[in-house]
């Protein structure tokens, strides 16, 4: 009887370890999807930015001169406010999944920080008379959004990548024995 209680208990603790065990993996395993999710936005955030057309907006937009007004914008040429609106929605989508934390901000904020603030600053005055025409405030609210934390957020280092980190050095893999 002794030794069919001293088996029932052994089974016991080694059911709860198991169950332990199970929820651990399962959190281990949560955290690595979520890691995952995260580094594959950033990569198709990087691919999208390395796209032509995407290049092409980019350009033209940085090459505007600031605080040019809707209309100026509209009556420059086509391409100008084709641009502005890709340039807007892309912001827009960088936005939401910084907010939604689907990409950290640390990886926003060093994959397209300076240029969304500059973005930003380009094309507010278009987006500020896009909401007044079409009467709706909540256009490109995220792209808005973004560049405001961009541009309060100063990090450890306000230096320029090239210089805040011109001694980084690869790491070196040590060779297997």
């Amino acid at each position: 009887m002794q030794d069919l209680a001293l088996i029932a208990n052994i089974a016991e603790i080694i059911g709860v370890i198991i169950v332990i065990g199970g929820l651990l993996f399962a959190m281990l395993q949560t955290r690595q999807f979520r890691q995952q999710r995260r580094e594959m936005a950033a990569i198709e955030l990087l691919r999208f930015f390395g796209s032509p057309s995407f290049a092409d907006a980019y350009r033209t937009i940085l090459l505007m001169p600031e605080g040019m007004s809707a209309e100026e914008i509209r009556s420059a040429e086509p391409e100008l406010e084709k641009s502005a609106m890709l340039i807007g929605t892309t912001m827009e989508n960088i936005g939401v999944m910084t907010y939604q934390r689907i990409v950290p901000f640390m990886v926003v904020n060093n994959l397209v920080g300076s240029s969304a603030v500059i973005l930003w600053r380009k094309l507010e005055k278009w987006v500020v008379a896009l909401r007044q025409e079409i009467g709706e405030p909540y256009a490109f609210e995220w792209f808005q959004w973004l560049a405001d934390r961009l541009a309060d957020d100063h990090g450890d280092d306000p230096r320029p990548a090239y210089v805040a980190h011109k001694d980084w050095k690869p790491a070196r893999l040590t060779p297997e024995l």
